[in-house]
C-alpha cells in the first residue's frame, strides 16, 4: 500500500486503505457487517489475534496528544477494520484531528478525567456534547498495563433499561440536562438542553457523560443519579491484551476505565482509538473541506 506521502491522514491513503479493507477475511467482513446491523444487547464487539508484536513495538508514549500519522501495521489495521463499519472521522480540536490516536498515560495528566489519566474514568458517551458524536469507537490494545488490571469499563443501555421505571425513563427523555464540553472543544461551552435518552422509547440511545453532563432542575437530576447507578451495575470491564480490539457502539454503550498505576517506563498501557461515522453525509457542514475531519 504505497501513497505519497505515507500518511495515515492522507486521503489517498485513506482510500486504498478502503478499497483494499474489502480483501481482509471473509468471516471478519461477515462479523463486522453482522455488528453494524446490530451490536446486540451487550453493544461491543471484541476481535482478537490482530497483527501486534508487543515486543517489537517501540516505548510507549508519554506525552499528551499522543497519535499515530505513519501507517505502521496496528495503526493501519485499525483503520482497515474501521473502514469497514463506515468512515473513520477525527475532530479538528482533539489530538489535532488525527484518524489514530494513542490513549497512552501521561504522568501530568494522571488525575485527570481523560484517556491520559489513571484514575478511573467515570462512564461517557465519547465526545458527548457534539452534535455529531462518533457512531462507533474502536481501541486496539498493543500493550496492557504491567499488572494486566487496567480494564474498559463497558455498559450497555439495553442491559440497564429494565432496570429503570416508568417515571425516570420519562424524564430521560426530556430535554432537561447539559453537557459541558472539554475546554479544547469551544473553551468548555455547554450544549443546548437536551434528552439523555433518544429515539425508541423500547430501545433508545443514551447520550451522556457523567461527568460533563448535568440535569436542569432537582427531579431530573434523580433520574441521573439512579440512571449511573442502573449503567454500572450491568456493566463489566474488558482487560485487554495485545492484538485485541473492541469496538463500542456509541449510541447504545457507555463506557470508561478502572484505575491502574503506571511506571512511565516506555512500557506502559498503550490503545489506539479510532472513530467510525456510519453516514459520510450527516456531517457534512461539520467537515472542514472535504476531509474526515470535523469541527
Amino acid at each position: 500500500m504505497k501513497t505519497e506521502p505515507a500518511l495515515l491522514d492522507d486521503s489517498r491513503w485513506q482510500a486504498e486503505a478502503r478499497r483494499l479493507s474489502c480483501r481482509m477475511p471473509a468471516r471478519l467482513l461477515e462479523v463486522l457487517r453482522e455488528f453494524r446491523q446490530d451490536a446486540g444487547e451487550a453493544g461491543i464487539l471484541t476481535l482478537a489475534g490482530l497483527p501486534v508484536d508487543e515486543h517489537a513495538l517501540p516505548d510507549t508514549p508519554t506525552v499528551g496528544d499522543s497519535v499515530e500519522r505513519t501507517p505502521r501495521i496496528p495503526a493501519a489495521v485499525a483503520v482497515l477494520l474501521g473502514q469497514q463499519l463506515g468512515e473513520v472521522v477525527a475532530y479538528r480540536d482533539e489530538k489535532s484531528g488525527a484518524l489514530v490516536q494513542n490513549v497512552v498515560p501521561v504522568r501530568a495528566l494522571a488525575d485527570s478525567q481523560s484517556n491520559a489519566g489513571s484514575v478511573q474514568l467515570e462512564l461517557h458517551n465519547e465526545n458527548a456534547f457534539h452534535p455529531h458524536r462518533p457512531d462507533h469507537i474502536g481501541l486496539m490494545c498493543l500493550r496492557p498495563d504491567h499488572e494486566r488490571r487496567a480494564g474498559t469499563l463497558v455498559s450497555s443501555i439495553r442491559k440497564a433499561l429494565p432496570l429503570l421505571d416508568d417515571a425516570d425513563a420519562e424524564i430521560l427523555n426530556r430535554p432537561r440536562f447539559v453537557t459541558q464540553a472539554p475546554p479544547s472543544f469551544g473553551a468548555g461551552d455547554a450544549t443546548a438542553p437536551h434528552a439523555v435518552l433518544g429515539g425508541s422509547l423500547h430501545d433508545p440511545d443514551v447520550r451522556v457523560d457523567f461527568n460533563a453532563t448535568r440535569a436542569l432542575d432537582d427531579e431530573a437530576h434523580e433520574a441521573l443519579e439512579r440512571l449511573g447507578v442502573a449503567l454500572m451495575r450491568v456493566s463489566s470491564s474488558l482487560v485487554m491484551g495485545a492484538g485485541e480490539m473492541v469496538f463500542v457502539d456509541n449510541r447504545l454503550v457507555v463506557h470508561g476505565r478502572t484505575d491502574f498505576t503506571p511506571r512511565y517506563d516506555g512500557q506502559d498501557r498503550w490503545l489506539h482509538r479510532i472513530y467510525v461515522h456510519l453516514d459520510t453525509r450527516r456531517s457534512g457542514a461539520h467537515r472542514i473541506g472535504e476531509t474526515s475531519v470535523l469541527v
